[in-house]
């Protein structure tokens, strides 16, 4: 499981919290990688510090056209592409009754809009690496189980797990796995600055783990579904929660 280096891999959303975490991870396993970002050039630079084998390409994944180029730019930069991370993300978080259209519709413009648009613009790719192709998206278990207070993120990554679902079926005749993670609570530059101490205790003990996990932990799962010991596995959910969704 530890050599990647037949992989070409964009990672979406890639400078920060779990997207810097899978594409340091996969990197140091020989995984050529054209991290994205949309703005914070100098955290990507950072992420991709003392890497040779990872290159930046900023674009908005909200915008099919910025997709479309930024897929192409990230090909040329790779010599190809085998594999996606679907990463990048926004929450948004608010009361269905008090949840603004524009929220809304960032919400769904980049947790779910960005990833079908990078992998229609990315499906040529994709084929011809056949069954070293790979496309994983980055759900949420609040997808599955959903949460007062966050509809419109909930929604977002529920429609991730169906967009994941009916890949998997149209690319699987010709060998592409597209499988979805769904994280739980994650120990992020986010949480840490959203979350106070009494209520980063409250969370660890709704968790049968009894404890918030790491970025590394769901990087590894990403590592292991772009292997070859993943290749029959496609069309499902794994669960990173320690047990607070089983």
């Amino acid at each position: 499981m530890g050599d990647l280096s037949k992989q070409k891999v964009l990672v979406t959303g890639g400078s920060r919290g779990i997207g810097a975490a899978i594409s340091q991870l996969i990197a140091s396993r020989g995984a050529t990688v054209a991290l994205n970002y949309r703005s914070n050039a100098e955290a990507a630079e950072s992420v991709a510090k003392g890497f040779d084998n990872v290159h930046l390409v900023p674009f908005d994944v909200s915008s099919r056209d910025a997709c479309k180029e930024g897929v192409t730019k990230a090909a040329e930069l790779m010599g190809g592409m085998t594999a996606v991370v679907n990463n990048a993300g926004v929450a948004i978080n608010g009361l269905l009754m008090r949840v603004k259209e524009p929220d809304f519709r960032k919400t769904i413009d980049v947790n779910v809009s960005g990833g079908y648009w990078i992998c229609q613009a990315a499906s040529r790719h994709l084929l011809k690496a056949k069954s070293d192709g790979r496309v994983i998206f980055l759900s949420s278990v609040v997808g599955e189980m959903g949460n007062a207070g966050q509809t419109a993120y909930c929604t977002s990554k529920a429609a991730v797990i169906g967009l994941t679902k009916s890949m998997a079926r149209e690319l699987a005749p010709r060998g592409v796995c597209v499988n979805a993670i769904a994280p739980g609570f994650i120990e992020t530059d986010m949480t840490q600055s959203e979350m106070t101490e009494e209520a980063r205790a409250t969370v660890a003990a709704q968790i049968p783990l009894g404890r918030i996990g790491s970025a590394r932990e769901v990087a590894g799962i990403v590592a292991f579904l772009l292997s070859d010991e993943a290749s029959y596995i496609t069309g499902q959910v794994i669960r990173v929660n320690g047990g607070l969704l089983m």
